[in-house]
Protein backbone atom coordinates (compact mmCIF):
# COMPACT_ATOMS: atom_id res chain seq x y z
CA UNK A 1 0.00 0.00 0.00
CA UNK A 2 0.94 3.74 -0.84
CA UNK A 3 2.08 5.38 2.46
CA UNK A 4 -0.55 8.00 3.25
CA UNK A 5 0.72 9.30 6.23
CA UNK A 6 2.13 5.93 7.09
CA UNK A 7 0.36 6.30 11.02
CA UNK A 8 -3.12 6.77 9.34
CA UNK A 9 -5.60 9.68 10.45
CA UNK A 10 -8.54 9.08 12.19
CA UNK A 11 -12.03 10.35 12.45
CA UNK A 12 -13.04 13.15 15.06
CA UNK A 13 -14.56 12.06 17.75
CA UNK A 14 -18.10 13.77 17.14
CA UNK A 15 -18.00 12.77 13.15
CA UNK A 16 -16.88 9.28 14.34
CA UNK A 17 -20.00 8.88 16.77
CA UNK A 18 -22.53 9.96 13.75
CA UNK A 19 -21.17 7.09 12.01
CA UNK A 20 -21.35 4.64 14.81
CA UNK A 21 -25.26 6.10 14.81
CA UNK A 22 -25.46 4.89 11.00
CA UNK A 23 -24.73 1.15 11.65
CA UNK A 24 -26.11 -1.73 13.26
CA UNK A 25 -24.95 -3.65 16.62
CA UNK A 26 -21.58 -1.65 16.62
CA UNK A 27 -20.34 -3.25 19.51
CA UNK A 28 -23.03 -6.05 20.76
CA UNK A 29 -23.38 -9.26 19.96
CA UNK A 30 -27.87 -9.18 19.68
CA UNK A 31 -27.74 -12.72 19.04
CA UNK A 32 -26.27 -14.22 22.51
CA UNK A 33 -26.22 -10.60 23.89
CA UNK A 34 -22.65 -9.55 24.82
CA UNK A 35 -20.49 -6.81 24.08
CA UNK A 36 -18.14 -7.54 21.71
CA UNK A 37 -15.91 -5.50 19.09
CA UNK A 38 -16.30 -7.14 15.33
CA UNK A 39 -13.26 -7.14 13.68
CA UNK A 40 -14.01 -9.55 10.36
CA UNK A 41 -13.61 -7.32 7.97
CA UNK A 42 -12.62 -9.99 5.43
CA UNK A 43 -15.39 -12.12 5.44
CA UNK A 44 -18.47 -9.38 6.22
CA UNK A 45 -18.72 -5.87 7.55
CA UNK A 46 -21.08 -3.46 9.75
CA UNK A 47 -24.53 -3.67 8.32
CA UNK A 48 -25.72 0.35 6.69
CA UNK A 49 -28.93 1.04 8.42
CA UNK A 50 -29.72 3.37 5.48
CA UNK A 51 -28.75 0.59 3.29
CA UNK A 52 -31.22 -2.29 4.86
CA UNK A 53 -34.06 -0.26 5.46
CA UNK A 54 -34.15 0.58 1.49
CA UNK A 55 -33.57 -2.96 0.62
CA UNK A 56 -36.68 -3.28 3.30
CA UNK A 57 -39.37 -0.18 1.43
CA UNK A 58 -38.22 -1.94 -1.98
CA UNK A 59 -38.68 -5.48 -1.28
CA UNK A 60 -42.11 -4.92 0.43
CA UNK A 61 -43.60 -4.20 -2.47
CA UNK A 62 -45.02 -6.36 -5.34
CA UNK A 63 -44.47 -4.70 -8.62
CA UNK A 64 -42.32 -5.67 -10.88
CA UNK A 65 -39.80 -2.94 -12.26
CA UNK A 66 -40.37 -4.13 -16.08
CA UNK A 67 -43.52 -3.39 -16.07
CA UNK A 68 -45.57 0.32 -16.50
CA UNK A 69 -47.52 1.02 -14.12
CA UNK A 70 -46.43 4.06 -11.84
CA UNK A 71 -44.77 2.06 -8.89
CA UNK A 72 -42.81 -0.27 -11.82
CA UNK A 73 -41.67 2.92 -13.28
CA UNK A 74 -40.40 4.27 -9.59
CA UNK A 75 -38.67 1.04 -9.10
CA UNK A 76 -37.07 1.42 -12.42
CA UNK A 77 -35.70 4.73 -11.50
CA UNK A 78 -34.67 3.31 -8.61
CA UNK A 79 -32.54 0.50 -10.08
CA UNK A 80 -31.48 2.89 -12.85
CA UNK A 81 -29.87 5.14 -10.25
CA UNK A 82 -28.29 2.30 -7.93
CA UNK A 83 -26.40 1.65 -12.00
CA UNK A 84 -25.56 4.94 -11.85
CA UNK A 85 -23.74 4.75 -8.66
CA UNK A 86 -22.33 1.47 -9.27
CA UNK A 87 -20.84 3.42 -11.98
CA UNK A 88 -19.70 5.92 -9.15
CA UNK A 89 -17.68 3.02 -7.48
CA UNK A 90 -15.91 1.55 -10.44
CA UNK A 91 -15.42 5.36 -12.26
CA UNK A 92 -16.54 3.28 -14.84
CA UNK A 93 -17.95 5.70 -17.86
CA UNK A 94 -18.78 2.70 -20.35
CA UNK A 95 -18.77 -0.41 -20.41
CA UNK A 96 -21.66 -3.16 -18.65
CA UNK A 97 -22.99 -3.40 -14.91
CA UNK A 98 -23.91 -6.95 -14.31
CA UNK A 99 -25.20 -8.95 -11.23
CA UNK A 100 -25.20 -12.39 -9.80
CA UNK A 101 -26.19 -13.80 -6.17
CA UNK A 102 -22.54 -13.44 -5.47
CA UNK A 103 -19.22 -12.18 -6.69
CA UNK A 104 -18.07 -15.38 -6.69
CA UNK A 105 -20.64 -16.50 -9.44
CA UNK A 106 -19.79 -13.75 -11.41
CA UNK A 107 -15.74 -13.89 -11.62
CA UNK A 108 -16.71 -17.71 -12.91
CA UNK A 109 -19.03 -16.34 -15.46
CA UNK A 110 -16.40 -13.52 -16.69
CA UNK A 111 -13.32 -15.61 -16.20
CA UNK A 112 -15.10 -18.57 -18.67
CA UNK A 113 -16.82 -16.01 -21.20
CA UNK A 114 -12.67 -14.73 -21.69
CA UNK A 115 -10.79 -17.68 -21.78
CA UNK A 116 -13.58 -19.87 -24.03
CA UNK A 117 -13.53 -16.69 -26.61
CA UNK A 118 -10.22 -14.84 -26.38
CA UNK A 119 -7.00 -16.60 -28.61
CA UNK A 120 -4.06 -17.81 -26.63
CA UNK A 121 -2.23 -21.02 -25.09
CA UNK A 122 -1.85 -19.64 -21.41
CA UNK A 123 -3.76 -18.04 -18.57
CA UNK A 124 -1.57 -16.17 -16.08
CA UNK A 125 -2.95 -15.93 -12.30
CA UNK A 126 -1.39 -15.65 -8.47
CA UNK A 127 -0.67 -17.84 -5.90
CA UNK A 128 -2.89 -15.11 -3.82
CA UNK A 129 -6.16 -15.02 -5.91
CA UNK A 130 -9.50 -16.08 -4.29
CA UNK A 131 -10.58 -19.70 -4.65
CA UNK A 132 -13.11 -18.49 -7.08
CA UNK A 133 -10.58 -17.06 -9.34
CA UNK A 134 -8.26 -19.15 -9.20
CA UNK A 135 -10.01 -22.44 -9.47
CA UNK A 136 -12.37 -20.68 -12.19
CA UNK A 137 -9.12 -19.64 -13.85
CA UNK A 138 -7.75 -23.21 -14.01
CA UNK A 139 -11.39 -24.97 -14.26
CA UNK A 140 -11.60 -23.23 -17.76
CA UNK A 141 -7.71 -23.43 -18.48
CA UNK A 142 -8.46 -27.12 -18.14
CA UNK A 143 -11.52 -26.94 -20.37
CA UNK A 144 -9.84 -25.41 -23.26
CA UNK A 145 -6.38 -27.07 -22.81
CA UNK A 146 -4.56 -24.12 -21.97
CA UNK A 147 -1.59 -23.45 -19.40
CA UNK A 148 -1.94 -22.08 -16.04
CA UNK A 149 1.12 -20.02 -14.76
CA UNK A 150 0.80 -18.98 -11.54
CA UNK A 151 2.98 -16.02 -10.13
CA UNK A 152 4.33 -15.98 -6.45
CA UNK A 153 4.03 -14.19 -3.68
CA UNK A 154 6.44 -11.81 -1.74
CA UNK A 155 7.08 -13.52 1.52
CA UNK A 156 8.02 -10.13 2.86
CA UNK A 157 5.03 -8.44 1.91
CA UNK A 158 2.30 -10.69 1.65
CA UNK A 159 1.64 -9.09 -1.92
CA UNK A 160 3.02 -10.13 -5.26
CA UNK A 161 5.95 -8.05 -7.25
CA UNK A 162 4.53 -6.69 -10.50
CA UNK A 163 7.42 -7.98 -12.05
CA UNK A 164 6.54 -11.35 -11.24
CA UNK A 165 3.40 -11.06 -12.62
CA UNK A 166 5.24 -9.46 -15.41
CA UNK A 167 7.78 -12.51 -16.86
CA UNK A 168 4.48 -14.71 -16.92
CA UNK A 169 2.84 -12.47 -19.78
CA UNK A 170 3.45 -13.23 -23.50
CA UNK A 171 2.12 -12.57 -26.84
CA UNK A 172 -0.01 -16.09 -26.14
CA UNK A 173 -1.15 -14.87 -22.87
CA UNK A 174 -5.67 -15.10 -23.20
CA UNK A 175 -6.38 -13.88 -19.28
CA UNK A 176 -4.61 -11.92 -16.26
CA UNK A 177 -6.44 -12.83 -13.42
CA UNK A 178 -5.06 -10.60 -10.43
CA UNK A 179 -6.44 -10.12 -7.28
CA UNK A 180 -6.29 -6.21 -5.85
CA UNK A 181 -6.46 -6.75 -2.24
CA UNK A 182 -5.77 -10.96 -0.30
CA UNK A 183 -8.21 -11.11 2.74
CA UNK A 184 -5.81 -13.52 4.09
CA UNK A 185 -2.88 -11.45 4.37
CA UNK A 186 -4.01 -7.83 3.51
CA UNK A 187 -1.36 -6.86 1.18
CA UNK A 188 -2.70 -4.56 -1.71
CA UNK A 189 -1.26 -5.24 -5.07
CA UNK A 190 -0.66 -2.43 -7.64
CA UNK A 191 -2.71 -2.53 -9.98
CA UNK A 192 -2.17 0.43 -11.70
CA UNK A 193 1.42 -1.07 -12.46
CA UNK A 194 0.48 -4.52 -13.24
CA UNK A 195 -2.27 -3.17 -16.17
CA UNK A 196 0.45 -0.71 -17.31
CA UNK A 197 3.70 -2.97 -17.04
CA UNK A 198 1.52 -6.25 -18.55
CA UNK A 199 0.19 -4.06 -21.45
CA UNK A 200 3.48 -3.04 -22.38
CA UNK A 201 4.34 -6.80 -23.90
CA UNK A 202 0.51 -7.38 -24.39
CA UNK A 203 -1.34 -4.57 -25.81
CA UNK A 204 -4.59 -6.35 -25.79
CA UNK A 205 -4.03 -8.27 -22.93
CA UNK A 206 -7.65 -8.97 -21.31
CA UNK A 207 -7.49 -8.76 -17.17
CA UNK A 208 -9.47 -9.61 -14.72
CA UNK A 209 -9.84 -8.63 -11.28
CA UNK A 210 -11.56 -9.58 -8.24
CA UNK A 211 -12.06 -6.52 -5.98
CA UNK A 212 -13.72 -7.98 -3.46
CA UNK A 213 -11.49 -7.32 -0.54
CA UNK A 214 -10.36 -3.99 -1.92
CA UNK A 215 -13.70 -2.13 -2.55
CA UNK A 216 -14.41 -1.30 0.89
CA UNK A 217 -11.31 0.19 1.53
CA UNK A 218 -9.71 1.31 -0.95
CA UNK A 219 -10.68 3.06 -4.24
CA UNK A 220 -11.24 1.54 -7.68
CA UNK A 221 -10.67 3.78 -10.20
CA UNK A 222 -11.02 2.27 -13.93
CA UNK A 223 -9.61 5.42 -15.59
CA UNK A 224 -6.53 4.42 -14.37
CA UNK A 225 -6.33 0.61 -14.14
CA UNK A 226 -8.65 0.27 -17.20
CA UNK A 227 -9.06 -3.87 -16.42
CA UNK A 228 -11.64 -5.82 -18.11
CA UNK A 229 -13.85 -7.45 -15.55
CA UNK A 230 -14.14 -6.22 -12.28
CA UNK A 231 -16.56 -7.45 -9.01
CA UNK A 232 -17.45 -6.48 -5.53
CA UNK A 233 -19.83 -7.74 -2.94
CA UNK A 234 -21.95 -5.03 -1.12
CA UNK A 235 -22.35 -7.59 2.01
CA UNK A 236 -18.43 -6.85 2.87
CA UNK A 237 -19.11 -3.23 1.86
CA UNK A 238 -21.90 -2.59 4.40
CA UNK A 239 -24.52 -3.41 2.05
CA UNK A 240 -27.28 -6.72 1.81
CA UNK A 241 -26.44 -10.10 1.04
CA UNK A 242 -27.86 -11.52 -1.88
CA UNK A 243 -26.21 -9.93 -4.70
CA UNK A 244 -22.94 -10.36 -6.66
CA UNK A 245 -21.61 -6.79 -8.66
CA UNK A 246 -19.50 -6.47 -11.72
CA UNK A 247 -18.03 -4.58 -14.51
CA UNK A 248 -17.14 -5.41 -18.12
CA UNK A 249 -15.32 -3.30 -21.11
CA UNK A 250 -17.55 -3.20 -23.68
CA UNK A 251 -15.49 -5.42 -25.95
CA UNK A 252 -15.52 -8.45 -22.20
CA UNK A 253 -19.03 -8.08 -22.44
CA UNK A 254 -19.77 -8.55 -26.02
CA UNK A 255 -18.02 -11.94 -25.79
CA UNK A 256 -20.06 -15.34 -26.01
CA UNK A 257 -22.50 -15.66 -23.16
CA UNK A 258 -25.40 -17.13 -21.69
CA UNK A 259 -28.55 -14.03 -22.63
CA UNK A 260 -31.86 -13.63 -24.17
CA UNK A 261 -31.64 -13.47 -27.72
CA UNK A 262 -33.49 -9.97 -28.13
CA UNK A 263 -31.16 -8.38 -25.94
CA UNK A 264 -28.07 -5.99 -26.82
CA UNK A 265 -24.94 -8.07 -27.19
CA UNK A 266 -23.85 -6.23 -24.04
CA UNK A 267 -26.29 -7.29 -21.46
CA UNK A 268 -25.76 -9.84 -19.22
CA UNK A 269 -29.05 -9.59 -17.20
CA UNK A 270 -31.29 -12.59 -16.56
CA UNK A 271 -34.50 -11.89 -15.04
CA UNK A 272 -35.80 -9.29 -13.11
CA UNK A 273 -33.13 -8.43 -10.36
CA UNK A 274 -34.38 -6.79 -7.26
CA UNK A 275 -34.64 -3.17 -6.81
CA UNK A 276 -33.75 -3.24 -3.50
CA UNK A 277 -30.49 -4.11 -4.17
CA UNK A 278 -29.78 -1.25 -6.17
CA UNK A 279 -31.52 0.93 -3.58
CA UNK A 280 -29.26 -0.46 -1.19
CA UNK A 281 -26.33 -0.09 -3.17
CA UNK A 282 -26.89 3.61 -3.58
CA UNK A 283 -27.30 4.33 0.12
CA UNK A 284 -23.73 2.50 0.26
CA UNK A 285 -22.40 5.31 -1.90
CA UNK A 286 -24.30 7.97 -0.44
CA UNK A 287 -22.26 7.22 2.86
CA UNK A 288 -19.38 7.49 1.41
CA UNK A 289 -19.85 10.78 -0.14
CA UNK A 290 -21.45 12.33 2.97
CA UNK A 291 -18.19 11.10 4.81
CA UNK A 292 -16.14 13.06 1.66
CA UNK A 293 -18.52 15.72 2.15
CA UNK A 294 -17.58 16.80 5.84
CA UNK A 295 -13.91 17.04 3.79
CA UNK A 296 -14.42 19.17 0.70
CA UNK A 297 -17.36 21.00 -1.09
CA UNK A 298 -18.15 19.41 -4.64
CA UNK A 299 -21.33 18.73 -6.34
CA UNK A 300 -19.60 15.91 -8.40
CA UNK A 301 -20.43 12.75 -6.36
CA UNK A 302 -17.36 11.18 -7.73
CA UNK A 303 -15.20 13.46 -6.38
CA UNK A 304 -16.88 12.99 -2.91
CA UNK A 305 -16.99 9.29 -2.66
CA UNK A 306 -13.18 9.25 -3.54
CA UNK A 307 -12.47 11.89 -0.57
CA UNK A 308 -14.90 9.74 1.75
CA UNK A 309 -13.08 6.60 0.68
CA UNK A 310 -9.59 8.56 1.13
CA UNK A 311 -10.59 9.68 4.70
CA UNK A 312 -12.13 5.86 5.14
CA UNK A 313 -9.06 4.52 4.41
CA UNK A 314 -6.54 6.58 6.37
CA UNK A 315 -8.59 5.89 9.55
CA UNK A 316 -8.28 2.55 8.55
CA UNK A 317 -4.21 2.77 8.67
CA UNK A 318 -4.33 4.45 11.79
CA UNK A 319 -6.34 1.80 13.63
CA UNK A 320 -3.60 -0.70 12.25
CA UNK A 321 -0.74 1.76 13.27
CA UNK A 322 -2.12 1.63 16.75
CA UNK A 323 -2.96 -1.78 16.91
CA UNK A 324 0.42 -2.83 15.86
CA UNK A 325 2.80 -0.12 17.60
CA UNK A 326 0.24 1.15 20.78
CA UNK A 327 -0.14 4.16 22.60
CA UNK A 328 0.54 5.34 25.97
CA UNK A 329 -2.23 3.48 27.65
CA UNK A 330 -1.64 0.06 25.88
CA UNK A 331 1.05 -2.00 24.50
CA UNK A 332 0.79 -3.20 20.42
CA UNK A 333 1.35 -6.52 19.24
CA UNK A 334 4.92 -5.67 18.17
CA UNK A 335 6.25 -5.29 21.56
CA UNK A 336 3.62 -7.83 23.06
CA UNK A 337 5.43 -11.01 24.57
CA UNK A 338 4.17 -14.06 23.21
CA UNK A 339 2.64 -12.48 20.06
CA UNK A 340 4.62 -12.48 16.17
CA UNK A 341 3.11 -10.36 13.93
CA UNK A 342 3.27 -11.85 10.49
CA UNK A 343 4.47 -9.73 7.16
CA UNK A 344 5.47 -7.49 9.37
CA UNK A 345 8.03 -5.42 7.58
CA UNK A 346 9.06 -1.62 7.47
CA UNK A 347 6.51 0.38 5.80
CA UNK A 348 3.52 -1.32 7.43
Amino acid sequence: MKNLDNQGILFEESLLKEIKNKFYHVDFDPVYNFERLFFDNAGGSFRLKAANEAFKKMDELPDCNEHSNRTALWLADIQKKGIEDIRTVFNAKSGSIVTSLTASMLIFEMTRAIIENVPGNNIVTTALEHPSAYDSAVMYAEKTGKEVRVAKTNDKTGGVDVEEIVKLIDENTCLLSVIYASNISGAVNDLESIVKECRKVKPDLFIVCDSVQHAPHGLIDLEKTPVDAVNFAPYKFFGVRGIGIGYLSQRAAELPHNKLIAKPAEEWELGSPAPGHFASISEVVNYVCWIGSNYIKSENRRELYSEGMKKINLHERALMYHMLNGSTKIEGLRNMRGVKVFLDYKGT
